[in-house]
């Protein structure tokens, strides 16, 4: 799951050129599912961050 969540770090990025001068909607809450588990994510563009709410594993 770090794997996955540092790809959507460096997409947002690359999106995102100049987060801190964005002017338009953040895309706000999303949620990323996995063969292992799940996590929900907040994309906050004028602050450059990507936040991970919470990460769900899915039982063995």
């Amino acid at each position: 799951m770090e794997e996955r969540a540092d790809e959507l770090v460096r997409a947002a990025a690359a999106l995102y050129l100049d987060g801190a001068s964005y002017r338009g909607r953040s895309p706000g809450g999303q949620e990323e599912i996995l063969p292992g588990g799940m996590f929900q994510y907040l994309t906050v563009v004028r602050q450059q961050c990507l936040y991970i709410v919470q990460v769900i594993a899915w039982p063995l």
